[in-house]
């Protein structure tokens, strides 16, 4: 089975797993409302407001969550006129009695321990997290409220959105796509053609943090990795293996990205202890692995997933057949996502294969082009969904 074909196949897992275009419209119109009403408020500290997405919705790697229709939209409401030495929980009050004022909003509202949530019923939920600016920290950082509302902690989402965004950026150097070139000017596409705008740092988080899902959907305790953790840990291993590696294809780069995540979690000894620190290398003071120092159970579940997830992964490319794939990623990805993609990809390549469209090219596999080096692919006689073996890869 061809890597690229495979790779492929988890591009259009994260199509049908991520949040739709009219989705995330559909928040981003919510929210802008709700900026409009808490800046029309009489109140002069919520005259200078600044509302915007963070998290997956900010970064592009939504992924739909398991067992619930609606899906969550993490805000910063970044009040400018609020200064560092008052009270954390002075500006979460005032968030809140402006939102209880509109009477849609206040029967929707929800407090949580340092935001306040939004509940479009079945659709999705705006979780609002008040911040003020940090005058410390010169890239434009944040602070927010702890969650006993006590202090204030440092933050950046807009930096951290940044640097994700360049490492996202940034192209691996594939000799398969090399050879590709060198064997056939025209160009040969792997099939069923995709685009790759989300690019493979943010196909890798997503499918990460989908296994994530699957993974600890039957774990009662709180423990699974949360995301910003996995999204950091991938985005520095990704910048590290484009900047020294070099790679046959989309899955090498995926794999490599995995396997070496865990060395970028630092292990510094603070007061003579060991503790763990996923530093938000955007502004000072932020350790997205803070409670792993205070609750082992999750850097141990952690490593535990990692290795799982590898192990995963990493058994991708010595599977034969669609069936034996489809077996497989359904185990770690869910069986209802995989099958849907692979049903329709098997429709697919059998009216391409109807219409005579359909070819196998050298290193690729099964294509739309007709280039040079490619062989026309035989419209079968026989009737099934699956028509697809190993030995004609995808």
């Amino acid at each position: 089975m061809r890597k690229t074909e495979i790779y492929s196949v988890l591009d259009e897992i994260c199509q049908v797993l991520e949040l739709t275009a009219a989705q995330l419209d559909a928040a981003r119109i919510s929210y802008e409302a709700v900026a409009e009403w808490l800046s029309a408020s009489d109140n002069p500290i919520l005259k200078w407001i600044e509302i915007y997405a963070h998290g997956s919705a900010g970064l592009g790697t939504t992924v739909r969550p398991i067992g619930r229709e609606d899906f969550d939209v993490d805000l910063i409401c970044n009040v400018l006129r609020f200064a560092a030495d008052r009270p954390p929980a002075e500006l979460k009050r005032i968030v809140g009695d402006r939102l209880k004022e509109n009477a849609r909003y206040a029967g929707m509202l929800e407090e949580k321990k340092r935001c306040w949530r939004l509940n479009y019923a079945r659709e999705y939920h705006l979780d609002i997290s008040p911040t003020i600016i940090n005058p410390g920290c010169d890239n434009g950082g944040e602070l927010v409220p702890d969650k006993k509302l006590r202090e204030f902690k440092p933050t950046n989402p807009k930096g951290y959105k940044t640097l994700f965004e360049r490492r996202a950026a940034l192209m691996p150097k594939l000799r398969t796509r090399k050879a590709i070139m060198a064997e056939d000017r025209a160009g040969v596409e792997p099939f069923p053609v995709h685009g790759t705008a989300k690019g493979i740092l943010r196909r890798t988080v997503q499918l990460l943090k989908r296994h994530r899902d699957v993974h600890f959907q039957e774990v009662v305790e709180d423990v699974a990795p949360i995301s910003i953790i996995i999204t950091t840990l991938a985005a520095q291993s990704y910048e590290y293996c484009v900047r020294h590696f070099t790679f046959d294809s989309e899955l090498d780069v995926l794999i490599a990205t995995i396997r070496l995540m865990p060395h970028f979690i630092d292990r510094p000894y603070v007061n003579g202890r060991r503790i763990y620190v996923v530093a938000n290398e955007t502004t000072i003071g932020e350790n997205f692995a803070e409670r792993w120092n205070t609750e082992p159970a999750r850097a141990a579940a952690f490593y535990a997933w990692h290795t799982k997830a590898l192990a995963d992964f990493e058994a991708l490319p010595d599977l034969e057949g669609i069936d034996v794939l489809a077996r497989n990623l359904g185990k770690s990805l869910g069986g209802s996502v995989v099958g849907k993609v692979v049903d329709a990809r098997a429709e697919a390549v059998s009216q391409a294969r109807i219409g005579k469209k359909l070819y196998v090219a050298p290193a690729i596999g099964l294509t739309l082009s007709s280039a040079a080096n490619a062989t026309p692919v035989q419209p079968n006689t026989f009737s099934g969904t699956r028509c697809l073996s190993a030995a004609a890869p995808i």
